[in-house]
């Protein structure tokens, strides 16, 4: 019989109530989720629908400006990884070049002794894009308190105190970013020649995605080797385990192969990604309640700056 894998919902409004049955209830599925499939959607969060809404809109009227206009923000502008994408230009899967335009932001920093993914973004004129630089902005920052949220939580699951993970997170020199998407219509013919975004997995440690209700997000399931669909769920957020969180759980958590497969359809599709890839100071080695007796860890010690240069460096 074929194979049926289901990426669990949960709600985590009675943590953010501050409820301490509901707070165990929540913890216990996150762990639970995060040990398999290493994927699950989030309801009862905190990013308001009006928020979601306005950034869709924005994102929309963004990609409908020329392609010239949208060029002259290309991410090669950029030290930091900003900037606009066109499709085909990234490869995350052998044999496929993604199908989809990416437009990426991060935190505004300017000035001297700039790092790793660190710097300005690049925005289109208020004149082209009304609202957009402020929308955008005002999600960023929203998402990045959501993601510090969803990282006490997984404290909590891994019996860690509940702010283990806050500077890491959202300190000063973590590398928070967001990548906007737009994914062309597929026609007939085009269907499984195409992929929106190839086969990987994720660099850092925990991301964030708002899907619009089109589909197409696909997670592996290694015991059977099979692919299986990310359903959309109304006002839910997809989470991810990122490579960084299963190499510093000793693989306890687990980072999941997905994809985005071009499906078929009149109408364009869009995704918002937030990505926190962690501190880069931060040293990333086995966490000791991941290591159960007589147990090894399975990584040797590495800095987050030297993983991510390393993953972001292959991926173009």
């Amino acid at each position: 019989m074929p194979i049926s894998i289901s990426i669990p919902v949960i709600d985590i409004s009675g943590y953010l109530s501050s409820d301490p049955v509901e707070t165990k209830r929540v913890a216990a599925a996150i762990r639970s989720a995060a040990i398999a499939p290493g994927f699950f959607q989030v309801v009862g969060h905190p990013i308001t629908l009006d928020l979601r809404q306005r950034l869709i809109a924005a994102v929309k009227q963004f990609y409908s400006l020329p392609r010239e206009a949208k060029n002259k923000l290309h991410r090669n502008n950029s030290t930091c990884l900003r900037g606009y994408e066109s499709v085909g230009e990234q490869t995350l899967e052998e044999g496929y070049r993604d199908a989809k335009e990416g437009f990426m932001i991060g935190q505004e920093l300017s000035g001297e002794g700039l790092r790793f993914a660190q710097g300005p973004n690049q925005w289109p004129s208020e004149e082209e894009c009304p609202g957009f630089r402020e929308v955008s902005m005002e999600y960023f920052e929203a998402m990045r308190l959501f993601s510090r949220t969803m990282f006490r939580i997984v404290a909590l699951s891994l019996d860690l105190e509940e702010k283990y993970f806050d500077e890491f997170a959202y300190g000063s020199n973590t590398v928070t970013m967001c990548r906007a998407h737009r994914y062309p219509p597929t026609t007939p013919e085009m269907a499984g020649k195409s992929r929106g975004i190839g086969a990987h997995t994720d660099f850092g440690a925990l991301t964030l995605l708002l899907q619009d209700d089109i589909g197409g997000l696909e997670v592996f399931h290694r015991p059977s080797e099979t692919w299986h669909p990310v359903h959309p769920v109304k006002d839910a957020y997809v989470v991810n385990i990122g490579d960084m969180t299963e190499r510093w759980t000793n693989d306890k958590y687990t980072s999941t192969l997905h994809r985005v497969i071009s499906p078929v359809s009149e109408r364009e599709r869009y995704s918002i990604a937030f990505f926190n890839e962690g501190l880069l100071d931060q040293v990333i080695e086995c966490i000791p309640t991941c290591l159960g007796e007589g147990e090894k860890p399975k990584y040797e010690p590495i800095k987050v700056e030297d993983h991510l240069k390393k993953r972001y460096g292959n991926s173009y």
